[in-house]
């Protein structure tokens, strides 16, 4: 393959740097947010395509959070790769507190209350459902007899109050990063246009100069 990489990346290299990329997450936020200053878009798809990605970032559907952005992109005519980038408001340092912010307002609007020991199984509840998939998958191929009661204890404490709960706060930070991105993409757009409108006239005024000069010589 063209782009496949001469030495395979060692899986806990990889898994190292999902965790903190290699030059630290400063500097992947840098080049996020310097990407997406200079899309080729309107400010407002822009920003509504960031909103799209964070509040992406909210819902449980890990796995296919760009699926779900770019679909919400498309639905309120935000720009797709702006969503994509907004995705990244979910990361190995955000995914716990929003994982705590979603669960906490879904189990209080849903009246079920959060409890110590549901915080700390929260990953074991993925483990378990993650272990009932798998084997009731090989169910089908042996005489084993499928069991669904992890992925059913996984749905009703997680799942279900994380998506409810998520809706909320994944509002709040859309909106607001909505808010905060338009000014400042058009100040930047406004910038770049100014500062490559100099540029030409910098050139234009270069040749001129350099033809007056040819013209003198003959």
């Amino acid at each position: 393959m063209v782009f496949k990489r001469r030495d395979p990346k060692p899986a806990l290299r990889a898994l190292a740097e999902f965790l903190w990329p290699r030059g630290g997450w400063a500097r992947a936020f840098h080049y996020v947010k310097h990407r997406l200053r200079r899309l080729p878009d309107s400010p407002e798809r822009i920003a509504r395509g960031i909103a799209a990605g964070v509040f992406t970032s909210f819902t449980p559907f890990y796995g296919i959070h760009f699926v779900i952005a770019a679909l919400l992109a498309r639905l309120t005519q935000g720009n797709i790769l702006a969503a994509l980038m907004g995705t990244f408001f979910g990361n190995p340092l955000t995914y716990v507190p929003i994982g705590i912010a979603a669960l906490s307002t879904g189990h209080w609007m849903l009246g079920t209350g959060v409890s110590d020991h549901a915080h700390r199984s929260f990953g074991g509840k993925f483990i378990d459902a993650g272990r009932d998939l798998s084997d009731n998958f090989l169910a089908i191929f042996t005489d084993a007899q499928a069991d669904w009661q992890h992925l059913i204890i996984f749905y009703h404490e997680i799942f279900f109050p994380y998506l409810v709960g998520g809706i909320l706060p994944g509002l709040l930070c859309a909106a607001l990063c909505y808010y905060l991105a338009v000014p400042l993409i058009r100040a930047y757009q406004k910038h770049r246009r100014g500062a490559i409108k100099a540029k030409f006239e910098a050139l234009k005024a270069k040749a001129a100069a350099k033809a007056d000069g040819k013209r003198n010589a003959d």
